[in-house]
């Protein structure tokens, strides 16, 4: 049902709004309606300031949108400007590979956000540090597994690769047909441990 006018006037009460409370609960609609209609993953507002003349704006505000719905907003994700981005992360948007540059020297391709972050735990715990956090998910194809190991291989930072498949809706075929298209398109020589378990775990072995 969304939010309802009384958690907006409690929300207007405890941040002390009196004479014009009004004010400040359609203020707080208004901001509930954008981002729920912009499939929003974050609005801030700050600051929030009221005027002396009781007026209620937004002074400065930072919003992010849900990727997974850029199909129902394709002109407010034309206005995005990739030169703000971290490079890495802007090829892999293209490639619809989640991923997120960090500062280490181990690059790592994991299937699954759980064993994705296991995965980084244990590097840590064992004096690494990753390079990323790299989820190529449950239904990548040879392209997309391609892509992430060039991408990898491309980041200056990265001095060995970390493989950790579990395959299962994910096959692991799929993911070494990957790797071994990477390896002679990029030429790639960096040192990798690849682990695949799971789904098509043999064949992948043996190809």
């Amino acid at each position: 049902k969304g939010v309802t006018v009384e958690q907006l006037y409690r929300l207007a009460d405890n941040l002390g709004f009196k004479a014009n409370k009004d004010e400040a609960v359609n203020q707080f609609r208004r901001l509930y309606n954008v981002f729920v209609e912009n499939d929003c993953t974050l609005l801030e507002i700050n600051p929030l300031v009221e005027t002396p003349a009781g007026e209620i704006l937004c002074a400065d505000a930072k919003l992010n949108f849900d990727d997974n719905a850029a199909f129902r907003h394709k002109q407010l994700f034309s206005l995005r400007d990739s030169t703000q981005d971290d490079p890495r992360e802007v090829e892999a948007f293209k490639h619809d590979l989640n991923y997120i540059g960090l500062d280490g020297n181990i690059g790592c391709v994991v299937n699954g956000a759980g064993l994705a972050m296991a995965t980084m735990d244990l590097i840590k715990l064992n004096g690494g540090e990753p390079a990323n956090f790299l989820d190529v998910g449950g239904g990548a194809t040879q392209e997309q597994v391609q892509a992430a190991f060039i991408l990898l291989n491309n980041d200056p930072k990265v001095r060995a690769i970390f493989v950790n498949i579990f395959g299962g809706i994910m096959r692991c075929d799929i993911v070494a047909l990957g790797v071994i298209k990477a390896v002679q398109q990029a030429n790639i020589v960096t040192p990798m441990v690849i682990r695949l378990k799971g789904t098509y775990g043999e064949e992948a072995k043996q190809l």
